[in-house]
């Protein structure tokens, strides 16, 4: 048994080891452990293993230096040939890619080219076709495509273009069937003939726009020719003739040479030729039909009385009525019913009140019985102008408006100018 007093192991008291310090006068005991011994062996236990293990190391690293280098060696040479082999196929897509964008470039300079004679067809166009909007011609513009950049410089241009085909190409990729298995070759023949799918689109679309330009100028210049055609036949049947009452530009003389065919016209040339010739033509006879009484001098009022013989009312017997009579009540705006300049302004006679107009190529008119006269000698007047008030001056039985047409002072019936205004008016607006 284990006394209660002290450490007894079977019957036994085990021996305590005491370590003594002296420091001068001074003396510290300390006891001895059994588990401070384990720990001192597990120290040298543990630094004997790493002092081993440090001796293998460096016996040791030689070998596993020279592997690893050699190992790394290896490495970089494979890597080395890999790099080598990817460099040659970037340096082969290079010069491929290169390649297709000088093609690309070549191709979208000439579609530049062709863009910019649209703009430059349309700039000549613009003009003409206001001219033929004034002469109520009108057809809707052309339409400019819109993957193609505004005109601006070269080099914008150009990267403008580029893009604007890359667009198209990324576009036509997507709608693209899916492929499988192709060779390093395959994707750039199919960009290529992707690019030329979009290119001849392009160029298509350039030609057609071009051929519609031409189509509406051919319009335009049949129809300036139908309506000049239309207006001459009008006005011809009142006894003017258009042709003659155009101004003949003086011609040269002492002139001559071998015919040589003219330069730099083509066909969009020739109809922008046409069309304003066809235009000149037009704009002349509008402004003759202007010009000459084919106005009425009182819209919307009955005729009381025409042009030839009838009784007169002041002598009863037979007499050449030389003019029109239009009921009208005293104060009434008479209107002038062509441009010209006032030749007569005031009372004259059986007219009483009178003004006269002269309107060119022998044709004046008159307009008689007014209350007041509104122009005077020498005024330019336009037609549809007020010239005076209806009245009852001179030789006349009550108010209305007298009104003669006279072809180089003779008189002629004013109804044939008045149908011929009716039929002119739908070309006039």
């Amino acid at each position: 048994m284990t006394g209660a007093g002290g450490n007894r192991v079977f019957g036994r008291q085990a021996t305590e080891h005491v370590l003594i310090l002296a420091s001068g006068d001074r003396i510290r005991h300390m006891k001895v452990r059994p588990w401070m011994m384990a720990a001192a062996f597990s120290c040298l236990g543990i630094f004997s293993i790493g002092y081993l293990a440090a001796t293998t190391y460096l016996v040791l690293r030689d070998d596993l230096v020279g592997a690893a280098m050699a190992r790394q060696a290896r490495m970089q040479h494979d890597y080395e040939d890999r790099i080598s082999s990817l460099r040659a196929q970037l340096d082969r897509i290079t010069s491929r890619q290169l390649l297709d964008q000088q093609v690309v470039e070549d191709k979208v300079e000439k579609l530049l080219e062709q863009q910019d004679a649209l703009f430059s067809r349309h700039g000549k166009l613009g003009s003409l076709m206001e001219r033929a909007e004034e002469s109520g011609l009108s057809m809707p513009g052309s339409e400019t495509p819109a993957f193609l950049p505004p005109k601006r410089d070269k080099q914008a241009s150009m990267t403008g273009g580029l893009q604007a085909i890359d667009r198209l190409l990324a576009s036509d990729t997507k709608s693209a069937p899916p492929s499988s298995a192709l060779s390093f070759s395959s994707p750039r023949e199919g960009v290529a003939d992707r690019a030329d799918r979009v290119f001849s689109k392009v160029t298509l679309s350039l030609k057609t726009i071009e051929q519609d330009q031409l189509a509406r100028i051919r319009g335009l210049t049949q129809d300036a020719a139908r309506t000049a055609d239309a207006m001459t036949a009008i006005m011809r049947r009142t006894g003017i003739d258009v042709a003659a009452a155009e101004p003949v530009s003086a011609s040269p003389s002492d002139i001559g040479g071998p015919f040589v065919e003219p330069v730099g016209l083509d066909r969009f040339d020739l109809s922008l030729s046409d069309l304003d010739a066809a235009l000149n033509r037009l704009e002349t006879v509008r402004e003759t039909a202007i010009t000459l009484p084919y106005g009425n001098p009182a819209p919307g009022r009955d005729i009381t009385s025409r042009f030839g013989n009838r009784i007169d009312p002041f002598l009863g017997r037979l007499a050449l009525h030389a003019g029109v009579d239009f009921q009208a009540e005293s104060g009434t705006g008479v209107k002038a019913t062509g441009a010209g300049r006032v030749i007569t302004a005031g009372y004259n006679g059986s007219y009483g009140n009178m003004v006269e107009i002269d309107h060119g190529q022998g044709i004046t008119t008159r307009y008689g019985h007014l209350s007041s006269i509104s122009v005077s000698v020498g005024e330019k007047v336009e037609s549809g102008e007020t010239i005076g008030k209806a009245g009852s001056t001179g030789r006349s039985t009550g108010p209305h408006v007298h009104y003669e047409v006279r072809r180089s002072g003779e008189a002629i019936d004013p109804m044939h100018f008045l149908n011929a205004g009716m039929k002119l008016t739908t070309y006039l607006k």
